[in-house]
């Protein structure tokens, strides 16, 4: 069964520390500073990539040093802008503005790899979706194709609601099986923000069809760690949703989506949908 991290100030300690019972390959943490203020951290066996998500920041990953890093005065106005940091390597994020917020996203790797930063012009970014279907969605792109060779089996993902409600995740899917040419098997985390922020939405989270699974009631800093299971989201109308997700492959990097047999059919009927699948490499 999937697990809801309710919002909370979880004071720039992790969210999804590694090795959970839920998703043990992938890491999140929320980190928020004010000016001159630093946190640091060390993932053994983890790969990660700090999104900043508002204001400007200083990154150095043992000793190669990034700076003003973070173009966006909130979260809602323009593309990410991202430091890579390999496995085992330490880092500091360092403020440079009065606020600044940063997404750390980790994946399990047995890898070693080089720094590099993701700028908002290196993001790849992705519409698909239309009014008519109710699915109209942007996604950035901050570990996928573009970064191609140089990462391990994470990919990382902004993915927003484009206009007030609306489904995303949609046709439901699943990929938690390793099922050469028809399934693979990543682990994954979304974690949640609405615009304006009292907003809300809900995650499913079902195994089949005989399974009424849960249906969370995600809110403004939810956070969501998926198992095996259909997973579709909806935005209540008038609210802009986004999502931060990470995805994990256990034996690959590709994400091989499986869509329940009895709404497959969208997949050719939603615009661009399948163009979207194809950036999950």
């Amino acid at each position: 069964m999937p697990y809801h991290v309710r919002p909370h100030d979880n004071k720039n300690e992790p969210i999804v520390d590694v090795d959970n019972n839920w998703t043990p390959l992938v890491y999140f943490n929320d980190v928020k500073l004010t000016a001159g203020q630093s946190n640091s951290y060390q993932l053994k066996e983890h790969e990660s990539v700090c999104g900043v998500v508002s204001g400007t920041v200083k990154i150095d990953v043992g000793g190669t040093v990034f700076d003003g890093v973070g173009t966006r005065e909130h979260l809602w106005a323009g593309k990410p802008d991202a430091v890579y940091v390999p496995r085992g390597a330490a880092a500091t994020i360092t403020a440079s503005t009065p606020e600044a917020e940063v997404f750390v996203a980790g994946g399990w790797t047995e890898e070693t790899r080089e720094p590099f930063r993701v700028t908002p012009d290196d993001v790849d970014t992705i519409q698909y979706g239309s009014d008519d279907t109710k699915t109209h969605r942007r996604i950035y792109h901050v570990l996928g194709q573009n970064v191609a060779g140089k990462t391990g089996n994470i990919l990382v993902s902004e993915l927003f609601t484009v206009g007030a409600g609306g489904w995303s995740g949609f046709p439901p899917h699943k990929h938690h099986v390793e099922r050469p040419g028809i399934e693979s098997d990543h682990e994954e985390v979304f974690h949640y923000r609405f615009n304006p922020d009292h907003g809300f939405g809900a995650q499913f989270a079902y195994i089949g069809d005989d399974d009424y699974g849960p249906v969370y009631h995600v809110k403004n800093g939810s956070t969501i760690l998926l198992d095996n299971s259909y997973h579709p989201s909806v935005a209540a109308p008038g609210y802009e949703m986004y999502y931060f997700t990470i995805l994990v492959g256990r034996n690959q990097r590709s994400l091989k989506q499986y869509f329940h047999p009895d709404h497959e059919y969208q997949v050719h009927t939603i615009p661009g949908l399948k163009d979207m699948i194809a950036k999950f490499k």
